[in-house]
């Protein structure tokens, strides 16, 4: 019976988040004037990304005065603004194979339709019309610029009027986010946007995620909270993914004016990444359902925002997260700290009627942690181990065209991860952790060796391995019973979130919203049923592993596509908070057809990351692109 919960449970958490990161379904061309229709931008997404169009290219100047027109008969008054590139963006022209000395200016189309309350600071759309020198860039940027002509076409059937309304679309983005810093230093409208929507992509499809605010983000999660309800998809956003953008070398249009301390959002898909600056990024090839996603969004927002009476301003920051696209939950950075001990009573109680029952105690409890830090340290190193064998074997991806042809592997390695994470839980539930202690062992060591020999793995790998190995091969450390397992993951999931909480309470929500799912499921097991031998008592954490895994599936899918390619065992982290609604669920005895699975689970991962060189194959492009990959 336990067997077959863990297995429905898994297969319904991975279906539901399946289910939840579909995009939605594209309006067709003659949908309701009042809507936003992803057919009716394809047909300037067709038009704009016939072919490359760089800064300075005869294609550039093309897409330019196709755009100029379009905006015209939108009823804006239109002009363009010509500004010298810098030093740094004339150098990535050259490398891109432009000539800084023929091409020295950007052009950015600057479009304004005034409003009715023309004083109140106005509603920026923005978005580039430049591409990379390989790319028709229907991805990147087409479609965001395309997302600003038909949100304006909207908007007027919608007769929604207030305050102004400014199109920017910039030029020579990707050399360096040129026609951004040109605006905002030199135009006499820099400082008229009170609020600003920037659309961008780093791929060719997938979910649209809103991942970076203005400073001081409280008022802004606030106005953007009701988009979940009424856009088509409704919004993917967390508070976790504008704390790291922040702190990563990357940056977008919407970097020049939050700098200067603007309000706004960013909204980018990530997925199908082997678009990313490549000749794939055609109208043909785009995910139309990404188009309908963030032009539905950014139409509902700018619905609200162009006839309210203020435009969000920087206020405290907030702590937030959507719930399977449909509703956005926030709350104060302080709240974290009552979900943790509100988390803390829960365990407690939970422990105190496992005792009465099982005698569960202080050292059970403490296996129960040590199979948690076994799981971290062993996710980390083994990951690290296919995304070498899947290649560069360096962990350091310096050449630009490694970094492209991973990007095109990127598939493959999320499968290959994930199936060691899977593989590595399978291990813990079944007991096979403690049962083949010295194969792991020594296999754990060997694969340490392996990264920090021919992967050049610093210390952090270097120690994980080995607290790996030490670990496996301690007879003790093991959990013996359920109820250990199960408290003992709780109860490190709590350290951890504790720390984060210290240290980044906008990240801590990754680790305290789960652990308070958890904990209730627990204490409801622990009370029907403190010894987990009836059905009863498995019913609460089934639910909450179907619910809770699948938002963390869901969110451990967009962290790979952000940082899998440096860092994939942050997966593995993303496994153990499944963990904390899967432990109670194991056979109460080792299970033999579980460890089978993690074997064919292992296996299964070393097949997909080697067969991703065969799939994708390393071919170096005829240029180097190195600027663009700081940019969006």
């Amino acid at each position: 019976m336990r067997l077959s919960i863990l297995l429905g449970s898994l297969a319904l958490m991975f279906a539901l988040a399946v289910l939840t990161l579909q995009t939605p379904s594209p309006r067709p061309i003659d949908a309701p004037p009042h809507l936003f229709s992803a057919q009716r931008a394809m047909v300037d997404i067709r038009q704009i990304s016939r072919a490359p169009h760089p800064l300075g290219s005869p294609e550039n100047v093309r897409v330019k005065n196709y755009l100029a027109q379009r905006l015209t008969d939108l009823g804006f008054s239109v002009t363009e603004q010509k500004g010298d590139i810098s030093l740094k963006g004339g150098q990535r022209l050259k490398r891109e194979g432009g000539s800084p000395e023929t091409t020295g200016q950007a052009t950015n189309l600057v479009a304004v339709r005034t409003g009715s309350q023309s004083d109140l600071p106005a509603l920026m759309l923005m978005a580039h019309y430049d591409t990379g020198a390989l790319s028709p860039g229907a991805g990147d940027d087409s479609t965001g610029v395309a997302v600003t002509l038909e949100t304006a076409r909207a908007l007027a059937a919608r007769n929604i009027d207030g305050r102004t309304l400014i199109i920017l679309l910039t030029d020579g983005e990707e050399i360096g986010l040129e026609g951004a810093r040109i605006f905002f230093n030199e135009h006499p409208l820099a400082k008229a946007p009170g609020f600003i929507i920037n659309l961008e992509a780093r791929g060719g499809g997938g979910r649209v995620n809103m991942f970076e605010t203005g400073k001081g983000d409280g008022p802004t999660i606030k106005a953007f909270a009701p988009v979940a309800m009424k856009a088509d998809g409704g919004v993917t956003t967390a508070s976790i993914g504008s704390y790291l953008y922040e702190r990563m070398p990357n940056g977008t249009d919407f970097t020049i004016p939050r700098d200067k301390g603007m309000q706004g959002v960013n909204l980018a898909f990530l997925g199908r990444a082997h678009h990313y600056h490549t000749a794939d990024s055609t109208p043909e090839q785009l995910d139309v359902g990404s188009v309908q996603h963030m032009g539905s969004q950014t139409l509902e927002l700018a619905t609200r925002l162009i006839p309210a009476a203020e435009l969000p301003k920087a206020g405290p920051n907030l702590v937030y997260s959507d719930i399977f696209g449909r509703l956005l939950i926030s709350h104060s950075p302080f709240a974290g700290w009552i979900l943790l001990g509100l988390s803390l009573m829960g365990l407690a109680y939970s422990v105190w009627r496992a005792r009465t029952v099982t005698g569960l105690g202080a050292k059970q409890l403490w296996q129960g942690m040590l199979d948690g830090v076994w799981f971290l340290s062993a996710s980390l190193v083994l990951s690290q181990g296919v995304r070498m064998l899947a290649g560069p074997l360096q962990m350091r991806v310096d050449g630009v065209s490694f970094y492209y042809t991973l990007l095109r592997r990127l598939p493959w390695m999320e499968a290959a991860t994930a199936l060691v994470v899977l593989g590595l839980a399978f291990l813990l539930m079944s007991g096979g952790r403690a049962s083949h202690r010295r194969v792991l062992g020594y296999g754990l060591a060997l694969v340490t060796l392996t990264v920090a020999v021919l992967g050049k793995g610093g210390p952090v790998y270097v120690g994980a391995g080995a607290v790996a190995a030490v670990l496996s091969l301690w007879p003790g450390a093991a959990a013996r019973n359920i109820w250990g397992g199960w408290t003992g993951t709780v109860a490190l999931a709590f350290v951890l979130g504790c720390a984060l909480q210290g240290f980044a309470p906008q990240v801590a929500l990754i680790v305290t919203w789960p652990l308070l799912l958890a904990v209730i499921a627990m204490a409801i097991s622990a009370t029907l049923s403190p010894s987990l031998s009836e059905l009863r008592g498995l019913v609460a954490p089934a639910i909450a592993a179907i619910i809770g895994g699948a938002w963390l599936v869901g969110y451990g899918h967009f962290v790979f596509l952000a940082l899998g390619i440096s860092v994939p065992g942050a997966l593995g982290f993303i496994g153990l908070l499944i963990l904390l609604f899967l432990r109670p669920l194991v056979p109460a005895r080792g299970d033999h057809w579980l460890t089978g699975m993690a074997a064919v689970f292992l296996i299964a991962a070393l097949v997909f990351s080697g067969a991703s060189r065969l799939a994708e194959p390393h071919t170096p492009p005829p240029s180097d692109k190195g600027a663009s990959r700081a940019n969006a």
